[in-house]
């Protein structure tokens, strides 16, 4: 039986995800911090630390964010996709294709399988460099 969170902590949530909605990533981490602290182990709270992690290029916390859902739900084919983007970006191209490849086939969404292909491509790029 999972407790409820309290109602603040529900607000700030609530905040953040509007922060990060209206493109201010490091305001939504300041409103979700608290929330963080006292639901460690809620994957929504994690994978919207990632967001705004991703979102203001802060790769390596977006990328431990991401590992920390996965961990609480390793179904969770957004958060791979999400930890591939952060790969990507930090030019770790065979790890980002792992994790994109498994979030293409947990959902074929357009989205994730073109983020494989762009990986796939830059992958072909620097072999032939």
């Amino acid at each position: 039986m999972t407790s409820q969170p309290p109602e603040d902590t529900v607000e700030s949530f609530r905040r953040a995800e509007s922060l990060l909605s209206a493109r201010k990533p490091l305001d939504a981490l300041k409103a979700l911090s608290p929330v963080l602290d006292s639901q460690p182990d809620e994957a929504s709270v994690h994978l919207l630390a990632g967001r705004a992690y991703l979102d203001s290029a802060q790769l390596q916390r977006a990328e431990s964010a991401f590992t920390r859902v996965i961990e609480i739900d390793p179904t969770d084919h957004y958060a791979r996709f999400a930890l591939g983007k952060a790969l990507q970006r930090q030019s770790r191209l065979a790890e980002a294709q792992t994790q994109l490849r498994m979030a293409v086939a947990m959902d074929p969404r357009p989205e994730y399988q073109e983020a494989l292909g762009e990986v796939r491509a830059r992958m072909a790029v620097n072999s032939v460099e």
